[in-house]
Formats: C-alpha cells, sequence, structure tokens
C-alpha cells in the first residue's frame, strides 16, 4: 500500500462510511499520517474484521498527525441526496482538521472541490493509500458506534448487525413496524409497491 501520493507535503486523505444505508447519518474522516508511518494490518475498512478495526483506530488516532471524523445527518440527506451529503461530509471533515493540508486523497471518482485546496479522486483508494484506508477505518468504526446507539433506541430493526444496511431482515422490520425517525425517506425501504404506501403515509 502506498504511503502518498505528493510527497514532502501534508496529505489528508478522506473516506465515507454509510452512503448505502436506508438510516442514519453518513459519516466520513479526513486523516493526515507522518510520511514514515505504516502498519501491517491497515486496509479498506471492509476488508478488515470489525474486531481488527477497533483495534486500529486508536493506532491510527494516536499516530496522525491530523485527523477528523464529521457525519451529515439523514434529514441533510434526503435534503441534498446522498451524493452531495457523502461530499459534505468529507469537506466537514477536512474543516476540522487542525493541519491545514496541501493535497486530498479522495476515495472514489467524485468530489467537489474544497477551496484552495488540490485533491485527486482514487477509485479503491482504500485498497491503495494508508490515508484513505485510515479515514475509512474511522469512518466506519464511528458510525458503527452511533448506529449501536440508535439501536438501543429502535431495537426492531437489528441495526446491532446491519448497522442500517438494506438487509432483508431490516427490510422485514421496515414492513411491520413503519420507518423509524431515522430512516432516509427518499431511499427505496421496501420494494417498490410496497415503499409507495410508506412514502404516502410521511407527506
Amino acid at each position: 500500500m502506498k504511503k502518498y501520493m505528493r510527497p514532502n507535503i501534508p496529505e489528508a486523505g478522506c473516506d465515507e462510511a454509510g452512503r448505502g444505508c436506508l438510516a442514519g447519518p453518513v459519516f466520513a474522516a479526513a486523516v493526515i499520517l507522518p510520511p514514515d508511518f505504516d502498519h501491517p494490518l491497515i486496509n479498506d475498512s471492509k476488508q478488515l474484521t470489525e474486531q481488527a478495526r477497533y483495534t486500529l483506530r486508536p493506532i491510527i488516532e494516536q499516530s496522525a498527525l491530523a485527523w477528523c471524523v464529521a457525519q451529515v445527518s439523514h434529514t441533510e440527506i434526503d435534503q441534498i441526496n446522498i451524493l452531495n451529503a457523502s461530499i459534505l461530509a468529507m469537506h466537514r471533515a477536512i474543516d476540522g482538521l487542525n493541519i491545514r493540508p496541501e493535497h486530498l486523497l479522495i476515495d472514489g471518482n467524485r468530489f467537489k472541490p474544497y477551496p484552495w485546496i488540490q485533491h485527486t479522486t482514487v477509485v479503491k483508494g482504500d485498497s491503495l493509500y494508508l490515508s484513505i484506508a485510515a479515514a475509512s477505518i474511522l469512518a466506519k468504526t464511528y458510525r458503527d458506534d452511533y448506529m449501536m446507539d440508535l439501536h438501543r433506541q429502535h431495537p426492531v430493526y437489528g441495526w446491532d448487525s446491519n448497522k442500517g444496511y438494506p438487509t432483508e431482515a431490516h427490510r422485514q422490520a421496515i414492513a411491520q413496524h413503519g420507518p423509524s425517525p431515522h430512516h432516509r425517506l427518499t431511499f427505496r425501504l421496501l420494494p417498490k409497491e410496497k415503499n409507495k404506501i410508506i412514502n404516502h403515509t410521511n407527506t
């Protein structure tokens, strides 16, 4: 895995978590790692076990020159759509860095320029660059923590296991109990015909 794209300048890796979920916020993280940082276990968060992600989180936080995790709520997602919300979450994470990066490495292929900082989008960047992989781990674990808190308030949806993603059990719970106050109502929560009923109920 590569340590950086632009050597000798502060470079922040950025990634998001929760884009495909039916409920809860989308989270994003921005991480600036020291030039000499390396860790053999750091990889795309989706390739790691939950235990590995939580083991790596404090290592990343203690080793990073700067890091920040931010979120965009489900209501904001419904207002501006998930792509714009994911980019906004990354912008908010960059806002929170206590070191201003001179280059941004963005996971994926879509981004809106952050004022006065150059950026490069990298498809599957979380498996190519350490800083993006580190950001993916922070975004994922902090979002999972958030969804565990929501699960305690709304246990019927099984967010302790599905974290808001559209599993069959999650959709069955929506069909049985209706959407929670934390569901993204612009998403297709149920198959097309059933979803019309939900949308009509919430208008």
